[in-house]
């Protein structure tokens, strides 16, 4: 059986392929940080945003849209869709994420991003070289991912300070966790991957996705712990 004269990972290199999903991943995080401290400067429309639930409502619609055309359809779409879809997206959170300047100073939001990272690079990296199946780790942090939310919902209710710290501590152990099986699990399906260079983009954003999700939330767990709250 002979396959189509595509570019094979001897002549398009996993550590390329992995450097655009870092590229994006970096890209997205880029406007999402510069629509967040926009959006706050401006005030305006982040006030608009909070008096009108039902913006902020259509708002979470289109983010979960986005995610779901991403995760699911991603090999439908043009590369150029993928890329609009997945910018987009990172732009929406942006909006959503102006209110972490309203809550915490400047400094130590600054002060968490850096640590933050400096912990998912680190974490990356043994994702990257390790030797080590990390599957039955992925697995465990999956389902404490879903554990994660349901404690997320049944707080909304208990409004438990002692709960919500712990569960900030679960959060940040899920994604650390997350982030080192996410990794290797891109870079098999990187060493695997016998296909034209515009779908093997497409994958890239989709990698870039995974990694960018892992990336915030580790960021937003972590500012509950480094946060200092501005004075009103």
């Amino acid at each position: 059986m002979q396959y189509p004269e595509y570019p094979y990972p001897q002549e398009a290199s996993v550590s390329n392929f992995m450097y655009k999903v870092y590229a994006w991943m970096s890209c997205a995080l880029a406007v999402t940080a510069g629509i967040a401290y926009y959006v706050f400067e401006s005030k305006l429309f982040f006030t608009y945003l909070m008096t009108h639930s039902w913006a902020m409502i259509l708002l979470i619609i289109l983010q979960f849209a986005l995610v779901i055309a991403i995760a699911f359809f991603i090999m439908r779409m043009s590369l150029f869709m993928a890329i609009t879809a997945f910018i987009t997206y990172a732009a929406s959170v942006g909006v959503t994420m102006a209110s972490v300047f309203f809550v915490y100073t400047k400094t130590s939001i600054a002060s968490t991003f850096l640590i933050t990272a400096g912990m998912f690079l680190g974490i990356a990296l043994y994702g990257y070289f390790t030797k080590t199946d990390l599957s039955s780790v992925g697995s465990f942090a999956i389902m404490g991912l879903w554990g994660l939310i349901l404690g997320g919902v049944v707080n909304i209710f208990l409004r438990s300070s002692g709960f919500d710290f712990i569960l900030s501590i679960a959060g940040v152990l899920i994604f650390t966790l997350l982030t080192a099986y996410d990794t290797q699990k891109i870079k098999k399906i990187a060493s695997r991957l016998v296909v034209d260079n515009k779908t093997r983009g497409k994958i890239a954003i989709y990698g870039a996705l995974t990694l960018y999700l892992d990336f915030i939330n580790l960021f937003l767990y972590m500012l509950r712990f480094m946060g200092n709250r501005r004075e009103n």
